[in-house]
C-alpha cells in the first residue's frame, strides 16, 4: 500500500504543474488577479509531494513505476525515484514554489497574468519531468518542453518595447548592434538550444539502435550495446552527441551566447531558468549518464574521451563567462554570465569524476554545488528584478548608494553573494567550491593541474565581480537616475514583502546551511555513496567516514586556495568599487594592455559577433546572392522566361501551318505517311 501510494506522488509531482497550467486559462477568464494564488498553490502542494518521498533518498529507496505508452514496440512510460532525482525534484519544487510567490508581487500589475503563469507552470512540469523519467525519450519530451516554455517566457514581452530591450542601444562590434529585443531574443535561444537538442536526439537514436530500449535501468542492466558500439568506432560519438544536448540547455561553451538575451523575460522567469529549471537540466543529464558510463568503464569500455570533453567544456565555460561578469554593467547580464560559469564548475567536477578512481567525490562535489547554486542564485536574481522593479532601469550605473534605503535587500544581497563568492566557512557556496577544488586536484589525472587552475582563476574573478555588483549598488553616491527620481517626489523603499520574503528565505539559507556546509556535503557525500554502490557498483571511500574528526574529508591544498581566492578576489573588488581607492576607468585606460583585454572581454571575446557572422548574416549574404544572381537572372530571366518564349515561337510556328487550305492538309497527310512508310521498309 505504501508503495503504491509513492508510486502515485511520484507520477504527481510533475503532473501537478501540468494541470496547473491547464486550470490557469479557465480560472482566468473569470478571476485574473487569483490565477498566480492557484499557480503557487499547486506548486506549493508538488513540493510537498516531493518532499514526502525525501526520506527514500536518505534511506537509498528508489521508486520505478512503469507503464505501457507504445505497444508495437513494447515502449514503457515511467517515473524513476532514485536519490539522485528525489533530491533533485526538492530542489526544483521547493525554489520553483517561492519564485512563484515572487512572482505574485512582481507581476501583479501585468495585462498579461495568464499567459505568463500558464508557461511558468508548464516550464516547472516540464522540467521536473525530466527529472523523473526513467528513459531518454520520455526525458526529451520535458526537455523539448522546456525549450518551448523559455522561448515563450524570454519573449514575454512580445511588443518589443525598449525597455524591455537588453544591450546599449547604437553600440556595434563588428559591425553589428548588441541591442537585442524580447522577440529576438527568445528566438536566438530556441534555435541555438535546438542545435543541442538535435545532436542530444541523434545520440539517443543511436543508443536505440544498439540497446533496443531508451531505459536508464535496462542500459545498466545489459552492456552488450555499449561493448558493440564501442567495437563499431560509435559508442563516444554517441554519447558526445547526448552531451551536445547539455551543452545546448546549459548555455556551455560554444552554445553559451543565448543565455546573456534570455535576460530580455521578466526577472522572475530568469531566477527560474538559472537555478531551478533549464540550465540544470543539461547538468543533471550528466548526472544521470555519469555513472552508467563510469560503471562501463570498469567493465573495460573506455569512456574517459567523453568525460575528458565534459571537463573541458565545463572549464573553458566558467572562465569564459567570468571574465565577461567583470565589465558588463547590466545587473541581470552580469548574473547570467555568473551562472553560465558557476555551471561550468559542475561540469567540471562531473568530468572529472569519471576520469578519477573516486567517482563519488567529484560527484558528490558537483551535485553539491548544484544545490548550493540554485539556492543563492534564485535569491540574487529575485533580488536583481526588486532592484530594477524599484530604480525602473537593468544598469547598475543607475543605482548607487542604495544600502541604507533598502535595507533589507543590501543583506540579503550580501548574504547570497557572499555564497557566490566562495566566502570561508559560513556558506554554502565555499563548501561546493573546495569540494570541487578537492575532487579535481585528487583525481590524479593529466588534465587536473590545468583544470584546478582555471577553477581557482575562476574563484577569483566571481569574488571579484560580486564584490563589484554590490560596491556600484550599494555603496558610494546615488547616480542621478536615482537623483531625479528621488526629485520628482518619489521615494526608493522595499518592495512588497511577498516579493522580498523568497529571496530573503534563500539568503537566510545559504547561510544557515553553510554554517553546518561540511556536515552536509558529507551527508549527501553518504547518500550517493550508497546509491552508485548499489545501483552501479561503484565503491568509494571518504574520510568524511571518521567519526573523530569532521575535518578530516578537508584537502588542505584545496582548503587554502579556496580561501586565497576568496581573500584575492574580494580585495581587488573593494579596492576599487567600495573602498573607491583606484579608479577603475583610469585604471583601464593606462595601459594598452589592459585596454585592448577590456575591450576584448566587453565585447565577448568576439564569440557572439563570430556566431552572427558564420550563421546569419554570411549565410544570408549567400542566400540573397543566389537569389538575386541564380534565382532572378538564371531561372526567373533565364530559364523562365526563355521557357516562356520558346512555347510562343513554337506555338507561332504551329499557328502558320494552320492555313485553312484542305489541298495542304492532304499534302502534309500524304508526306507523314510516306515517311512512315518508308521507316517501316528500312
Amino acid at each position: 500500500m505504501e508503495q503504491n501510494f509513492n508510486d502515485l506522488v511520484a507520477w504527481l509531482i510533475w503532473i501537478l504543474p501540468f494541470v496547473a497550467s491547464m486550470i490557469i486559462p479557465v480560472v482566468g477568464k473569470r478571476y485574473n488577479a487569483l490565477v498566480g494564488y492557484v499557480a503557487s498553490g499547486i506548486a506549493l502542494f508538488s513540493a510537498i509531494a516531493a518532499a514526502s518521498i525525501l526520506p527514500n533518498a536518505i534511506e537509498s529507496h528508489g521508486i520505478h513505476n512503469q507503464i505501457l505508452w507504445i505497444s508495437t514496440i513494447d515502449l514503457k512510460a515511467g517515473v524513476l525515484a532514485d536519490p539522485l532525482s528525489i533530491i533533485m525534484a526538492n530542489i526544483v519544487a521547493w525554489i520553483s514554489f517561492l519564485i512563484t510567490v515572487y512572482s505574485i508581487g512582481y507581476m501583479k500589475h501585468d495585462k498579461d497574468q495568464v499567459r505568463f503563469w500558464f508557461w511558468m507552470m508548464f516550464f516547472i512540469g516540464s522540467m521536473q519531468l525530466i527529472v523523473l523519467s526513467d528513459n531518454l525519450l520520455q526525458m526529451f519530451f520535458g526537455w523539448e518542453g522546456v525549450g518551448l516554455a523559455s522561448y515563450a517566457l524570454i519573449s514575454f514581452w512580445y511588443r518589443d518595447n525598449k525597455q524591455h530591450h537588453v544591450g546599449t542601444e547604437n553600440r556595434t562590434v563588428l559591425g553589428l548592434v548588441e541591442y537585442y529585443s524580447p522577440t529576438h531574443a527568445g528566438m536566438k535561444a530556441f534555435i541555438m538550444t535546438k542545435v543541442g537538442d538535435i545532436m542530444m536526439l541523434a545520440g539517443m537514436f543511436l543508443i536505440f539502435a544498439f540497446a533496443g530500449t531508451f531505459g536508464f535501468s535496462e542500459l545498466i542492466d545489459d552492456t552488450t550495446w555499449a561493448t558493440n558500439m564501442a567495437a563499431e568506432g560509435l559508442l563516444i560519438p554517441a554519447i558526445v552527441l547526448l552531451f551536445g544536448g547539455a551543452i545546448g540547455k546549459s548555455a556551455q561553451f560554444p552554445l553559451n551566447e543565448w543565455l546573456l538575451e534570455a535576460m530580455t523575460g521578466p526577472t522572475a522567469v530568469s531566477a527560474l531558468i538559472h537555478a531551478a529549471t533549464m540550465v540544470k537540466a543539461g547538468v543533471f543529464l550528466v548526472a544521470r549518464l555519469g555513472p552508467i558510463l563510469f560503471a562501463l568503464s570498469m567493465a573495460g569500455i573506455l569512456v574517459d574521451q567523453f568525460f575528458e570533453i565534459v571537463a573541458l567544456t565545463g572549464a573553458i565555460t566558467a572562465l569564459l563567462l567570468a571574465t565577461q561578469g567583470m565589465v558588463n554593467m547590466e545587473l541581470k547580464k552580469v548574473l547570467a554570465y555568473s551562472t553560465g560559469s558557476q555551471i561550468g564548475y559542475m561540469m567540471m567536477a562531473l568530468g572529472m569524476a569519471g576520469l578519477s578512481d573516486q567517482f563519488v567525490n567529484g560527484y558528490t562535489a558537483g551535485f553539491f554545488h548544484l544545490m548550493s547554486h540554485a539556492m543563492f542564485k534564485a535569491s540574487l536574481f529575485m533580488a536583481a528584478g526588486s532592484l530594477i522593479h524599484v530604480v525602473g532601469s537593468r544598469f547598475m550605473t543607475d543605482m548607487g548608494g542604495l544600502r541604507k534605503s533598502l535595507p533589507k535587500t543590501y543583506v540579503f544581497v550580501w548574504a547570497s553573494g557572499l555564497a557566490l563568492m566562495g566566502a570561508p566557512f559560513i556558506t554554502t557556496g565555499f563548501w561546493s567550491k573546495d569540494a570541487i577544488f578537492a575532487s579535481i586536484y585528487e583525481s590524479g589525472h593529466e588534465l587536473a593541474l590545468p583544470i584546478f587552475i582555471i577553477a581557482v582563476l575562476t574563484a577569483i574573478i566571481a569574488a571579484f565581480y560580486t564584490t563589484r555588483m554590490i560596491g556600484i549598488i550599494f555603496f558610494g553616491e546615488r547616480s542621478k537616475h536615482v537623483t531625479t527620481i528621488e526629485k520628482s517626489g518619489d521615494h526608493i523603499h522595499e518592495v512588497d514583502k511577498l516579493m522580498w520574503l523568497p529571496y530573503g528565505i534563500l539568503a537566510v539559507l545559504t547561510i544557515g546551511v553553510g554554517i553546518f556546509g561540511l556536515m552536509a556535503e558529507n551527508n549527501i557525500h553518504d547518500i550517493f555513496s550508497e546509491y552508485l554502490e548499489h545501483s552501479f557498483g561503484i565503491h568509494s571511500v571518504h574520510a568524511s567516514n571518521d567519526d573523530n574528526n569532521l575535518f578530516s574529508g578537508l584537502n588542505v591544498m584545496a582548503v587554502t586556495f579556496s580561501l586565497l581566492a576568496f581573500i584575492v578576489g574580494f580585495v581587488l573588488g573593494y579596492i576599487f568599487y567600495i573602498g573607491k581607492y583606484v579608479d577603475p576607468t583610469k585604471f583601464v585606460n593606462s595601459n594598452l594592455l589592459f585596454y585592448s583585454l577590456h575591450k576584448l572581454i566587453l565585447n565577448r571575446w568576439y564569440l557572439n559577433t563570430l556566431i552572427y557572422w558564420c550563421f546569419v548574416i554570411l549565410p544570408l549574404l549567400m542566400v540573397r546572392r543566389i537569389w538575386r544572381y541564380f534565382e532572378k537572372t538564371v531561372v526567373d530571366l533565364g530559364m523562365n522566361n526563355g521557357f516562356e518564349y520558346a512555347i510562343k515561337w513554337s506555338s507561332s510556328v504551329i499557328h502558320k501551318t494552320q492555313t485553312g487550305v484542305v489541298q495542304s492538309y492532304l499534302y502534309v497527310f500524304g508526306a507523314g505517311l510516306l515517311f512512315v512508310i518508308l521507316i517501316l521498309l528500312v
